[in-house]
């Protein structure tokens, strides 16, 4: 059986996990689903792991989902109504854990990002991309809802409103040098660069104090949605006391 998930760690504290169905731009199908849901539990709990990149093997980050590759349970059942929304649950399930991890994800997005992928991609905290990566969700344009697997909830808080219900509600194709003009990814590289700055930014977030990178993660994702900037700083306040009372940042404030 082909391994849906290829992982490596090529620096101290780093994971890259490598989307492994290239001749299929790495579409999920459930045996990716579920190896990715499990390694990404894994991930969450192993201490050793400062930083994650996520890619995609060949020419594709992720094409979307293979629905022809899911068991006929999946998708055709005696209810289909509650059995099709089992089934968007359990895709929805990928963002959420990679949004869920305590370490901080860098997407290196290195063809098309597609649907699924796209979701993946938005749910993580870095995104970076080639110059030959393209991002878009064409749901819509099958006659569904442009909105899935948490991309209505990341996708306007990056780009914002206007120009997510413009890709949402087109489901037009998004080039690279538009992904970065509207803020989708701090960088734009090319391919042949692509790999080597995903992990030297892997490499730097893991060199630094984990309980400190953890908690600035968790302040961005949950100021995003603060309800002001009292409550905002009542968090942050929080976090520098806690981390403050480390070891690891009292050994980094001794004079050398």
């Amino acid at each position: 059986m082909i391994e849906t998930l290829l992982i490596d760690r090529p620096h101290v504290g780093v994971v890259l996990l490598q989307l492994n169905r290239p001749k299929q731009l790495n579409a999920i199908n459930e045996a990716m689903r579920d190896e990715l849901i499990a390694t990404l539990a894994a991930i969450g709990s192993d201490a050793s792991v400062h930083a994650v990149v996520i890619t995609g093997q060949g020419r594709g980050f992720c094409s979307g989902i293979d629905v022809r590759n899911f068991s006929p349970q999946a998708l055709e059942a005696s209810d289909p109504a509650i059995d099709r929304l089992r089934f968007q649950e359990a895709m929805a399930a990928l963002p959420q854990a990679i949004w869920n991890l305590p370490q901080p994800v860098i997407a290196a997005v290195n063809g098309p990002c597609v649907g699924a992928g796209f979701a993946l991609c938005l749910s993580s905290d870095i995104r970076i991309c080639s110059t030959s990566a393209t991002f878009g969700n064409g749901a819509i344009l099958l006659g569904l809802s442009g909105a899935e697997m948490g991309m209505s909830y990341h996708l306007p808080r990056i780009v914002g409103t206007s120009v997510a219900a413009d890709w949402m509600m087109t489901g037009r194709t998004v080039t690279a040098a538009e992904a970065d003009r509207r803020g989708l990814v701090s960088q734009v590289v090319e391919p042949d660069e692509l790999m080597p700055q995903a992990l030297e930014i892997a490499r730097v977030v893991a060199e630094l104090p984990p309980f400190g990178t953890q908690l600035t993660k968790r302040a961005l994702q949950v100021n995003t949605d603060a309800t002001g900037l009292g409550a905002a700083l009542e968090l942050e306040n929080r976090n520098q006391v806690l981390s403050h009372a480390t070891d690891e940042a009292e050994a980094r404030r001794r004079p050398k």
